[in-house]
């Protein structure tokens, strides 16, 4: 995205962005990252003297700092699967706009196969005073904007997202070095403060439940969902990649949520109809598990993101990121993140951890 402030205005942008606190600067894609920073900028700016919020509290993707919104044959399969060139019908764009070739036949095929398994799991009752638990591994960029990457060594990091069907104000828990942070999330209008309801930048499981399940209409209403969540002022329309944001909106969506079994089906299945989609034949999560990835090339950020399946079961395993090109944040193939997700559940009450029970009275 073009940086269009003047030099005053981008110092004071890169003040604020020095001042929101780390949780949150670890867990987007890089994308996402940019957007909900620019969003929190743009709330400052038509604020004023308000309290701001912090910015969405994304569970597992790639930090350019810093989604984070993933999931997914290898061995024998890899033989058979070979890209076989575009599949022969052309299908909408993500983004709803003209015609583009969708994923290749062999990334097609093996997105058909995960989401036959996901439509097999089972469904769970999930009521609004509960939270859905996700546990994982993540090790992100911890270099300068701009700049060379850094990347952490893996850590574990606990969250708890509320079930409520919203707005809400408190979203719920991250514990992460030892600490317990909350996720505190809307802007105060005036003596009353706006939460988020439930949708893309919350889903919770009865928000999931309710989308679409036929491919085509779904990835239209994320495109929808996508363009009311961005920033139009400061994202012209020559700087967007709609493609790109639906891929990386259906990961997040894919890593950091309990999913109803029909709904994950039909986000493979409208993953395979976004162009750009590819295999990525051995790719490794935090916690060191190989497996077979799908992954899409953000070719003007210079960075492949791979959501990767154990080659057997097709259990979503975790994410990883890399260069694909020289650019100033490092050579072609550095890595730019990693995340592993070890545990995931619903659970009902903060702190609850499915392996221990419930929390202690204190």
């Amino acid at each position: 995205m073009n940086d269009r402030t003047s030099g005053p205005e981008r110092a004071e942008r890169e003040e604020l962005a020095r001042l929101l606190p780390v949780p949150a600067e670890r867990d987007l894609p890089p994308g996402r990252h940019l957007h909900h920073k620019d969003n929190l900028m743009r709330l400052i700016d038509q604020d004023g003297d308000r309290t701001t919020a912090r910015p969405r509290s994304r569970l597992l993707r790639p930090a350019v700092l810093l989604p984070a919104a993933g999931l997914a044959l290898g061995g024998v399969l890899l033989t058979t699967l070979a890209v076989t060139g575009q599949d022969s019908a052309p299908t909408p764009s993500a983004a709803g706009t003209g015609f583009q070739a969708a994923a290749p036949r062999g990334a097609a095929v093996l997105l058909d196969r995960i989401a036959s398994v996901a439509e097999k799991s089972d469904e769970q009752t999930v009521t609004g005073d509960q939270f859905v638990y996700v546990r994982t591994l993540q090790s992100g960029n911890e270099g300068e904007y701009g700049g060379p990457v850094k990347l952490s060594e893996p850590g574990e990091r606990e969250v708890w997202m509320t079930q409520k069907p919203g707005p809400v104000i408190d979203e719920g828990l991250i514990h992460e070095d030892g600490r317990y942070y909350p996720i505190t999330v809307g802007v105060p209008d005036g003596e009353t403060p706006v939460g988020y309801p439930a949708g893309l930048n919350r889903p919770t499981y009865a928000w999931l439940a309710s989308l679409p399940t036929d491919p085509d209409t779904l990835l239209r209403r994320l495109a929808t969902e996508i363009t009311r969540d961005q920033d139009t002022r400061d994202t012209p329309a020559e700087d967007r990649d709609p493609d790109q944001d639906a891929f990386e909106a259906i990961g997040e969506l894919l890593q950091e949520t309990v999913m109803p079994p029909k709904t994950a089906a039909a986000l493979y299945k409208a993953a395979a109809k976004i162009p750009g989609v590819s295999e990525d034949p051995d790719a490794v999560d935090a916690a060191g598990r190989h497996g077979i990835g799908v992954a899409r090339d953000d070719t003007r950020a210079g960075w492949r993101t791979a959501w990767i399946f154990d080659s057997t079961t097709l259990e979503y395993l975790g994410e990883r990121s890399y260069l694909i090109r020289d650019t100033e944040m490092g050579k072609k193939g550095t890595p730019i993140s990693k995340s592993a997700v070890l545990e995931r559940a619903v659970v009902d009450a903060l702190r609850e951890r499915p392996s221990a029970g419930k929390p202690s009275a204190t």
